[in-house]
């Protein structure tokens, strides 16, 4: 089944809603896996379905807590990690674990820690790009997938080396391969890139963040996610069976104002979908859950309740 849903109201940013519960909601459970440590926002009864959130770069399960406390209200129990590198006692020092197995089998791992074998998913951004790999690999063990900004991943490996616009969006990537001189520029007036793409979020959620990168080998962990993943970004990786056709149902969220995600990309990633699927396109750039919350949040509630 596909849909689609297209939102083109004006653009607005929604910070009230968006930092409603900031405040309500801040457990941390940590989880150990093997040698790491992962340091987990939770919310909810464990004993109700599980949903497991990933953020992506840069940011941190921080993002998600008003959605986590929303979903929780509604019968869900909700884990957001810190993913691996984000946790300060789960960043191992080699470039090479942070290949996307390795960040897969930690959210397969959380989830058996909780007793489930069975839960929803939703990713944004790096988190999306683990979400397809994971749901390609263990569909047998997700309920329902909902992708954000980040298309499926041999769309967008496509995309990055065939169309001109997603090139000049993906320059960011191509630098970040360069060792230490992405974190010097990146570290220069403290933090102030990044500041830049906080624009929607609250001084707490950037705090959160910034405790984080400001840590020692947290930035260049975070950008291990870019150098030890350079071969899932390119068009061979299809060849390689990586990631194929999807078959969980998928709901896919994508704001038409992305700075870093071209149309090319996201239509290309609907023909990867082979089962029930929903595309949920808004009038929005990239930071979706904090600029457009009154609307993302309806759209994955009916999502996660259509597959209970």
């Amino acid at each position: 089944m596909f849909v689609i849903q297209v939102c083109s109201n004006a653009q607005t940013t929604n910070e009230q809603s968006f930092t409603k519960n900031q405040n309500t909601m801040n457990k941390v459970k940590q989880i150990k896996i093997g040698e790491l440590v992962f340091d987990c926002r939770v919310s909810g009864n464990e004993a109700d379905e599980l949903v497991i959130l990933l953020h992506g770069f840069p940011e941190s399960s921080f993002m998600w807590i008003d959605l986590m406390e929303d979903l929780s209200k509604q019968g869900f129990y909700c884990i957001a990690p810190n993913m691996r590198g984000y946790s300060k006692d789960a960043r191992p020092k080699k470039k090479k674990d942070y290949q996307v197995d390795f960040l897969v089998d930690d959210v397969m791992q959380i989830a058996k820690s909780e007793g489930k074998d069975k839960f929803h998913l939703i990713g944004h951004d790096w988190g999306a790009g683990i979400g397809w790999k994971l749901v390609y690999d263990y569909p047998q063990n997700i309920l329902s997938w909902t992708g954000m900004s980040v298309p499926h991943l041999i769309s967008f490996a496509h995309a990055i080396s065939n169309d001109d616009e997603q090139k000049k969006m993906s320059g960011y990537i191509r630098s970040f391969q360069w060792p230490f001189f992405p974190e010097f520029l990146i570290r220069r007036n403290d933090f102030k890139l990044f500041k830049d793409l906080w624009v929607h979020s609250s001084e707490a959620e950037v705090e959160d963040y910034l405790s984080i990168f400001r840590e020692k080998k947290g930035l260049t962990a975070a950008l291990n996610y870019y150098r030890a993943n350079s071969n899932v970004l390119k068009p061979d990786a299809a060849a390689a069976d990586l990631l194929g056709e999807i078959n969980v149902p998928t709901l896919f969220i994508w704001g038409k104002n992305d700075e870093a995600i071209g149309k090319t990309s996201v239509e290309n990633g609907h023909d990867f979908m082979k089962g029930y699927y929903k595309y949920l396109e808004l009038d929005a750039g990239h930071w979706l859950i904090q600029s457009k919350y009154d609307e993302i949040y309806p759209a994955i509630l009916e999502h996660l309740e259509m597959f209970k």
